[in-house]
């Protein structure tokens, strides 16, 4: 078995805890991350006008003006009120897609993709998409149900027409080293297995969670609740904790 890769990775708490920098510095380089006046100013005064707008005047209005801040946006997408952008510049998000109330896009990172999305994709009330050096690609189609969590250090994927239901979580990374003593664990190297890729049409139930170094392939079930550890081929039927598999949707 491959030994997981140590890398060493910033984090929010590392971030706000360092006595070096500024207040407002920690603040431009969780939110904005570019030094910039104009992209601050502009990013604020977007966010504090529009975010908190319900009803269709605030759809409206958001559609009009959050591609000014964003990296790329399609037609006919649509953002429900108070969703939290992080480093927006690095958001592409493709025609016909939905981010409901109160999601959270972060696509925070200095060399990463951040957060990439094809079309018609949705990502539900209170999901979290979280890059940490990592990056996200949603591919064409794909459902993310609500309170879901993808936590990327490396490369998260979700294939075309593959659907999550509420409460899953998917982490790519997020494992540290804990040989020493000395030194707080969060403070250790991370520990990376290569990320987590879901194929296409797939369909994980409620509660799932899956860890860094999994690949589902094509058309894979996950029943409500298991824990991924390990990759499944095609068309595979899993449950359980650790996940095992049941049968093949081809038999």
């Amino acid at each position: 078995m491959e030994k997981p890769k140590e890398q060493v990775k910033g984090s929010i708490h590392k971030t706000l805890i360092d006595q070096r920098e500024s207040a407002f510095k920690k603040y431009v380089d969780l939110f904005i991350g570019k030094k910039s006046l104009w992209l601050f100013i502009k990013y604020e005064c977007i966010i504090f006008l529009f975010s908190w707008i319900p009803g269709a005047s605030g759809l409206f209005l958001r559609r009009i003006f959050y591609p000014l801040i964003l990296g790329k946006k399609g037609k006919g997408v649509a953002f429900g009120h108070h969703i939290t952008l992080r480093h927006p510049h690095k958001i592409s998000i493709g025609d016909n897609c939905l981010i409901d109330d109160y999601a959270v896009l972060d696509a925070k990172g200095e060399k990463n993709h951040g957060i990439v999305m094809g079309e018609n994709v949705i990502v539900g009330r209170n999901t979290i998409l979280s890059c940490k050096e990592g990056s996200i690609f949603l591919k064409d189609y794909a459902n993310i149900s609500s309170n879901c969590s993808l936590l990327s250090e490396t490369k998260i994927t979700v294939g075309k027409h593959t659907f999550l239901a509420g409460h899953c979580y998917l982490v790519a990374g997020g494992n540290h080293s804990f040989e020493r003593t000395d030194i707080p664990i969060m403070f250790q190297p991370s520990l990376v297995k290569g990320g987590i890729n879901i194929g296409d049409d797939c369909w994980l139930g409620a509660l799932v969670t899956v860890l860094d170094g999994v690949s589902l392939g094509k058309g894979c079930v996950v029943g409500a609740g298991a824990v991924v550890t390990k990759s499944f081929p095609d068309y595979s039927v899993t449950v359980g904790i650790p996940a095992r598999k049941i049968r093949d949707r081809k038999d």
